[in-house]
């Protein structure tokens, strides 16, 4: 390969990145839903976490882990408002930033009744396209029906807030 050809596809590369960075920074901008529509994970049971089989409800999409002591206390209000909100159309999802074997173990003590997938430390790199740049836990995302991101939290949540997401849509 001449010098000349390389350098064209190296500047080719460079323009490519460019216009790829570029669009990501708009799409984060605009709120995107950050491609989790796309995405799927594996569950502790060992069955498959489809994201996109629930867009078009309302979404509850909490990002946690074992090792998080506020995600740990968090868990029973998150389960409660499944069960208080699933009969108006919510789902309620964890997604864990941690390795199965906890998770699957955390699980047979904390009973819930929403899906949980397993993530890994890949998660947070979704976490990140949603809007947590900090990359704390827990992370809290809520979703309209169509889909679209409308409300994010870092932090611990409680009843009286998860019942103020519901009334929001």
């Amino acid at each position: 390969m001449n010098r000349r050809r390389v350098l064209y596809l190296g500047a080719a590369g460079v323009v490519a990145a460019s216009a790829g960075v570029a669009w990501q920074m708009r799409r984060s901008a605009a709120g995107d839903d950050g491609g989790i529509w796309d995405l799927r994970f594996p569950q502790p049971d060992g069955s498959e976490l489809v994201m996109a089989a629930h867009r078009g409800r309302p979404l509850l999409l909490n990002f946690w882990a074992t090792w998080c002591v506020p995600c740990v206390k968090e868990m029973p209000a998150l389960d409660r408002f499944q069960q208080r909100f699933s009969a108006q159309g919510w789902q309620v999802i964890g997604i864990a930033i941690d390795r199965p074997a906890p998770v699957l173990v955390f699980l047979q003590q904390v009973k819930v009744g929403f899906p949980i997938g397993v993530a890994g430390f890949e998660g947070a790199e979704v976490a990140r396209r949603l809007g947590n740049a900090q990359g704390a836990l827990p992370f809290s995302v809520v979703f309209d029906a169509s889909g679209r991101p409308v409300h994010r939290k870092l932090g611990e949540t409680n009843d009286a807030e998860l019942a103020s997401w519901a009334r929001m849509l």
